[in-house]
């Protein structure tokens, strides 16, 4: 069993509104090499935040990625208001992305919306598709997250977020494994499932591309995700996906979604304790392994 090439991992959410060197200064402190631009409540950011914020986490070796508003999604049944809104919103999400360095933009997959799962899934390739277009046109074109969602019935499985990926090389699947937690009514809690799924994303992901995980602790009823819980109170665990992420020679970047710091850094130990790690840069970044950085900027909770 090799180990994996590479690991980063940081918070679903930027530590800091009030600055970008605020921002980067909490990251390091806390030893994260990653960090996802939390755009999922409604765009908060502008683009001279993104660009300052993007500089300084290249220089201090933090890998971004940003998560589009939750009404983003495609698959719409009609060319209609809202599908306007989400190709707008998709599209201010990739412009922020640029301006920050940010890659992939993680997206929701959408709705059946009373069709058959084959058909949601082809509205949504196709909409993509013209979407991609007109991000060219504006110099846009980063790569898409579509992630994998934590409603046994909904549309958003494994199997629907790999269908979509395998199509679009420049969508990558997102691992959400706290959804596939629940949607499995707990399964996953030995290395062979987390596995599996990272060796079917593993087959369809570009050469060289990292798995985008991400990870918390998860309540769930009749297979259906309820809220995320600070690690240890459910029944997901980060030693198995550290073991499973261990068989594969694809990096990897683990967004923790816990709705607080320690158990981000519970999640980060664990994860780091036998893999191999990427070293932030920066003045900081000598101390920040001792001890997590108290802040005034507290956890917001993340909906998904």
């Amino acid at each position: 069993m090799s180990p994996v090439s590479a690991i980063r991992i940081g918070p679903a959410r930027v530590p800091s509104r009030q600055s970008p060197e605020e921002a980067v200064a909490i990251l390091q402190e806390r030893g994260y090499t990653a960090c996802e631009i939390d755009c999922e409540g409604g765009f908060w950011m502008g683009y001279p935040f993104a660009e300052r914020f993007g500089e300084l986490a290249r220089d201090a070796g933090i890998a971004l990625s940003l998560h589009a508003p939750i009404a983003g999604f495609l698959g719409h049944r009609e060319r209609d208001k809202k599908y306007r809104m989400a190709v707008g919103m998709l599209d201010h999400s990739a412009g922020l992305a640029v301006a920050a360095g940010a890659a992939p933009v993680v997206f929701h997959p959408g709705f059946l919306l009373e069709r058959p799962r084959e058909d949601a899934l082809a509205a949504v390739v196709e909409q993509l598709g013209e979407l991609r277009e007109r991000l060219e046109g504006k110099g846009r074109a980063v790569p898409f997250g579509v992630e994998i969602m934590g409603r046994v019935r909904d549309f958003g499985t494994a199997e629907d977020v790999l269908g979509i990926a395998a199509q679009l090389g420049w969508v990558r699947p997102v691992l959400d494994f706290a959804h596939l937690h629940a949607t499995s009514d707990g399964a996953f809690t030995e290395t062979e499932p987390f596995a599996a799924v990272l060796a079917a994303a593993d087959a369809i992901q570009e050469p060289g591309t990292p798995f985008h995980v991400h990870f918390s602790d998860i309540a769930f009823a009749n297979r259906n995700e309820t809220k995320h819980l600070p690690y240890g109170e459910g029944t997901l665990r980060a030693d198995p996906l550290r073991d499973a992420l261990a068989k594969f020679k694809r990096p990897a970047t683990v967004i923790s979604e816990s709705p607080d710091e320690t158990s981000s850094q519970a999640i980060r130990s664990t994860l780091l304790s036998k893999a191999e790690p990427i070293a932030a840069t920066g003045a900081n970044s000598s101390r920040r392994r001792s001890k997590p950085a108290a802040s005034s900027s507290s956890p917001r909770r993340r909906k998904n």
